[in-house]
């Protein structure tokens, strides 16, 4: 009836994952006449999940000497849900040495920090709980909580320092996994445990996490499994170097990943006709054909191609679809069947392609009429009765019905008739009456040849 239904329950962070937009698109195959339509459906979030934070407590190690104004990053929160339900709001309670401050990110995300609103003495407290809530904008709003545990460490005077603020690699995606792709550095002034930097990741997705690894102690990034640029072509990560008396510095990891031709152009017959009239006119559509390649650029451009010498062509469609059609006139009786294979083949070097074979059987139209033919014979003229004058046959091109023929005699006079019979079957021609030279030395008549369609011709 054309109606679109929900088939099952529609989870849009399962779905789309952290994509603000999230639709699912299709298309719907018309047949009769043959065409195909685009349709996309635009899935909305509801608020149903809580923000998190992926630690439970948030370790923060703090020199007694940083002054009063000081900002400490502190672990973003987590809302799988998108627009209004995502936007967090932080809340810092239980200790007045520190408050809250919140900075706007580069993609306009809210990222708490930790302020330290008055000196620390470590002789005094060494150690400081603090909760942190965060509530996203949903109506009615949800929550989540991570504990903050301050341990107050003694002077430390020089914060560790990248190398650079960002750092920049471009990989293919065929990289064999195990390979460093890229390693972080980062210098510290101080000596002994204060001087020692350790790398750790401040901020990343649960995708990337499965996929890269930091080497703490070398600042070395290592690849956890293979990367797939259809799957993801960008990473950031946001790494932090600390040192002993914790003090530490950020710096940004930029990976990119670069498109190899790792996917064959897929080719599906949409639909197609098993066989068709010879009579079928230019143009009649035999099949309809949808191609699509994962790669991108020229590793994703598709060219498809015919068998050469078919009577059939390839035209554009719909976006990836294209069609089969009769490029000529059909002849049953020179070819009554076809096998045509359709390639794909796309822009890749070396280019990777796929193939489809397509049998379509020639069905046959009554175009061809019987054979003609001149018989003469002669025959003694005391041939007994019903002996065997002479056999006609005649051939049509035709399959069937439309080849079947039948014989009959055509404009004979009666005095033949009478002296011969014919077989409209077998085409034998026999004596039915006594011969007489002498009354008639030669007889000439004519035959009929009928096939199945009604076609005739004479001999």
């Amino acid at each position: 009836n054309g109606n679109l239904y929900v088939n099952e329950r529609l989870d849009r962070e399962e779905m789309c994952g952290e994509s603000v937009s999230c639709s699912v698109s299709f298309e719907a195959l018309v047949q009769n006449p043959l065409n195909v339509f685009h349709i996309e459906v635009s899935i909305e979030d509801v608020n149903d999940n809580s923000p998190a934070f992926s630690n439970a407590v948030l370790d923060l190690e703090i020199g007694e000497l940083i002054p009063p104004g000081a900002r400490f990053p502190l672990e973003v929160a987590r809302d799988a849900d998108v627009g209004s339900n995502s936007l967090l709001t932080y809340e810092l309670s239980g200790d007045e040495h520190f408050s809250l401050a919140v900075q706007a990110g580069p993609g306009g995300d809210q990222r708490p920090e930790l302020v330290l609103a008055k000196a620390l003495d470590r002789e005094e407290a060494a150690f400081h709980e603090l909760v942190l809530r965060a509530s996203d904008g949903g109506d009615p709003a949800r929550t989540g909580t991570a504990r903050i545990r301050v341990t107050v460490v003694d002077a430390n005077d020089n914060a560790p320092v990248f190398s650079q603020a960002e750092y920049t690699v471009r990989v293919p995606e065929d990289v064999p996994v195990g390979s460093t792709l890229v390693t972080v550095t980062a210098t510290d002034g101080d000596e002994g445990l204060n001087g020692q930097v350790k790398y750790s990741l401040k901020k990343i997705t649960e995708k990337a996490s499965q996929i890269f690894q930091l080497n703490g102690e070398t600042g070395a990034i290592i690849l956890l499994r293979s990367l797939d640029f259809e799957e993801g072509d960008s990473y950031e990560l946001e790494l932090q170097a600390h040192d002993g008396g914790g003090l530490f510095d950020t710096a940004k990891v930029v990976v990119t990943v670069t498109d190899v031709n790792d996917n064959a152009p897929k080719l599906t017959v949409s639909s197609a006709l098993n066989e068709i009239s010879e009579d079928a006119g230019i143009g009649t559509v035999v099949a309809l054909l949808h191609v699509q390649d994962r790669d991108s650029g020229a590793n994703g451009e598709v060219h498809c191609s015919l068998d050469s010498g078919v009577p059939f062509r390839l035209e554009k469609s719909f976006e990836d679809y294209y069609r089969v059609v009769t490029a000529r006139e059909l002849d049953r009786e020179q070819v009554s069947e076809y096998n045509v294979t359709v390639r794909a083949a796309d822009g890749g070097s070396p280019a990777l392609q796929s193939s489809a074979v397509l049998a379509l059987r020639v069905l046959d139209v009554n175009d061809n009429a019987p054979v003609k033919r001149i018989y003469e014979t002669r025959v003694a003229e005391n041939l007994p009765v019903g002996s065997l004058v002479l056999r006609v046959q005649a051939t049509d091109a035709d399959a069937g019905s439309n080849g079947r023929v039948s014989y009959s005699f055509s404009n004979v006079p009666e005095d033949v008739r009478a002296l011969f019979t014919f077989d409209a079957e077998s085409g034998e021609i026999r004596t039915a009456g006594p011969l007489d030279y002498e009354g008639q030395s030669k007889y000439i008549f004519g035959l009929e040849a009928r096939d199945g369609g009604g076609l005739t011709d004479h001999c």
